[in-house]
């Protein structure tokens, strides 16, 4: 049976990987309402199409942060792929290479980032970034991701502690044992290593935004700050001097009960105007998620649970078909809601409506009731 849609590797998946293993992709934080809310909150938004408007050459290359992808979709950073794959991480890379699109490697790769950019020397490649309570760690992290070409620095910026996910409690989910977390491999006694591979309480809870200062001090790399979902926040980040925003609640792994991120995203769009770019991941699921996140104002979206279903079905070359059917799914959904390449770089200007009947914007989003 051929490959359609991304739920056609979400049931692979679930139907091939092992329990433990599936439940720790798939998992969401307590009851895992706003994990099936980044999901849910799609549906309820709608477009309001125009026609006759010449679709004839449809374009869909954007920028990030001046460099240049094939279409507004990268990969998000989520960690341990060897358990989707064995080649894991570096699969990862070069699929994004041959996509042309950005990819956001995790600081819990089970490759160490030298491996990861050798795999794709000429890929484009973020770093996400946890700040560890030996900051001696961090730094050198830091300076080895920017010595071998990465161009961005993502802050993750909601995770003082980590959620709970009855799952991977109920599973006792561990690493196997051959699985490291590369990137600090060497640094710590095996034997005091918890489930997620590091020390318990590794990740410095009193991160604060004073703390870009301090990493603005160690790179010259932009730094993107991840996990923003309101206007105070977002406020905080212009203030602060970073580069960008993603918008994101950890695909649902950390607080419930939060917003949907594309319920977020407007107003996020509304305070920073044009003062940095604006991303968002969570819930993305068909082209026409895409196509309805870029309309509210993101610059570019992220997947991350997409990437281990492909991964688990055919590494490199399952989640490049992840990647194209999103492209293709995107290109469909711009050419039948006619939606020109100038039009679309306009979409920041978008606002709530006041009432659920009018015109979300110029493209025509319907916001639901």
């Amino acid at each position: 049976m051929p490959m359609v849609c991304l739920s056609d590797f979400e049931d692979y998946a679930k139907q091939y990987l092992p329990k433990t293993t599936w439940d720790f992709f798939a998992a969401g934080a307590d009851e895992c309402c706003t994990r099936e809310d980044n999901i849910l909150a799609y549906k309820r938004i709608r477009f309001r199409p125009r026609m006759l408007r010449d679709m004839s050459v449809i374009d869909t290359k954007t920028t990030l942060l001046g460099t240049e992808i094939s279409f507004p979709v990268g990969i998000a950073p989520t960690g341990f792929h060897q358990l989707a794959w064995p080649d894991g991480e570096k699969s990862t890379a070069r699929a994004a290479a041959a996509m042309n699109t950005c990819y956001i490697t995790s600081t819990y790769s089970t490759c160490a980032v030298e491996e990861i950019a050798a795999a794709a020397p000429r890929g484009f490649r973020w770093f996400q970034l946890y700040i560890h309570r030996n900051r001696a760690l961090t730094e050198q992290l830091v300076q080895r991701v920017e010595a071998l070409g990465f161009q961005g620095l993502v802050l993750t910026a909601d995770l003082p502690y980590t959620g709970k996910r009855r799952a991977d409690i109920h599973n006792n989910f561990q690493l196997p044992p051959h699985m490291k977390v590369k990137n600090f491999e060497g640094n710590f006694e095996e034997n005091i290593c918890t489930e997620y591979g590091l020390p318990p309480n590794f990740i410095d809870p009193s991160i604060n935004w004073n703390d870009i200062y301090w990493l603005k001090s160690l790179t010259r790399l932009p730094i993107i700050v991840k996990g923003i979902l309101t206007k105070e926040d977002a406020d905080l980040a212009v203030r602060h001097g970073v580069q960008g925003i993603i918008v994101s609640n950890h695909g649902g792994r950390q607080l419930d009960g939060g917003p949907a991120t594309i319920d977020a995203l407007v107003e996020v769009v509304d305070m920073v105007q044009d003062k940095m770019e604006v991303y968002l991941d969570g819930g993305i699921r068909t082209g026409s998620d895409v196509l309805k996140a870029l309309a509210l104002g993101a610059k570019c979206v992220f997947i991350g649970r997409p990437v281990l279903w492909g991964l688990t079905y055919k590494g490199e070359e399952g989640l490049r078909e992840v990647l194209q059917i999103l492209y293709d799914e995107l290109r469909l959904s711009m050419a039948l809601a006619e939606i020109l390449p100038s039009h679309r770089e306009r979409h920041t200007d978008i606002t709530i409506s006041p009432r659920p009947e009018l015109e979300r914007a110029s493209l025509g989003i319907i916001w639901p009731t």
